[in-house]
């Protein structure tokens, strides 16, 4: 029975607690507002706090969990905080997009201008290894033309070194041009071996024991006899063959130098060894 008592006052009080408390507050707050009908003066009042507009960002980090806790958190709302940040993420999507596609032309325009440097590069060192196979061709050029000039000038150079080959005397009869049976023979011998050669000269000097002009007319008219057997007779070019009257001049080469006593033409067969060596 104690029991049952003691539980019963117990739920009491916890029951009057709150209404003690609000009486106490009405109680203390009473003393402070004024009488309804008692004015109070407008410069004696404490100015009324601002107005807050506590909105769901402030204070507090949008995080999912604010999102579902909040109170005002409805779905209309939520999309209304959520837009500005979707957008932005859209914006930034469309940067990275941008920057990207920005980066793959680049990467395709350094690609093509490496392979076109590739490519130029190639082209330089074919034409650089054309230009020296042509400086080498060229080279090898002027070697064979530098070859040939050396090999002209010796050629032109030994032009004019004939030797004496052989020598035949022609005699002929004191005021006589005609030539005998024997010094056709002996000019038939020396052009014989002459059919089809080069590089020789044939040189006819006639000497009479005349004197004056009239031993030189005669000299000239033997060695011309002479000319003529060889070029209608034995085909020798003309061009070949060098004459001269020497008239009564001395006779040089000998022991000693004296002057023709019968009328003869010295026919000399000259030869150019060097040329002949060439052909």
């Amino acid at each position: 029975m104690k029991t049952r008592i003691f539980v019963t006052l117990f739920l009491a009080i916890v029951l009057a607690l709150p209404a003690f408390a609000q009486q106490t507050n009405s109680n203390s707050a009473a003393p402070q507002a004024a009488p309804a009908g008692q004015a109070v003066p407008a410069d004696t009042r404490e100015p009324l706090p601002p107005p807050t507009s506590r909105d769901f960002w402030d204070g507090d980090d949008p995080n999912l969990v604010n999102l579902v806790t909040h109170p005002y958190a409805r779905k209309a709302w939520v999309k209304r905080q959520v837009g500005p940040i979707r957008d932005r993420i859209n914006e930034l999507d469309e940067i990275t997009s941008e920057n990207a596609n920005k980066i793959r032309d680049t990467d395709t325009r350094s690609q093509q201008g490496l392979q076109l440097a590739s490519e130029k590069t190639n082209l330089a060192d074919q034409h650089a290894s054309d230009a020296a196979n042509k400086a080498q061709t060229a080279k090898l050029a002027a070697t064979d033309a530098s070859t040939h000039v050396s090999n002209a000038e010796e050629m032109v150079g030994n032009l004019d070194q004939y030797k004496p080959s052989s020598q035949t005397e022609i005699r002929f009869r004191p005021g006589q041009t005609v030539l005998s049976k024997q010094a056709k023979d002996a000019l038939d011998q020396m052009a014989a071996p002459l059919q089809g050669q080069h590089s020789y000269v044939i040189e006819v000097r006639g000497f009479s024991p005349g004197r004056g002009q009239a031993a030189i007319i005669a000299s000239e008219k033997m060695a011309d006899s002479v000319v003529r057997y060889l070029v209608l007779t034995r085909n020798i070019p003309v061009y070949r063959i060098y004459t001269v009257g020497m008239g009564n001049a001395p006779v040089t080469g000998e022991a000693e130098t004296k002057r023709p006593t019968a009328a003869r033409v010295e026919v000399s067969l000259l030869r150019n060894d060097v040329l002949s060596a060439q052909r």
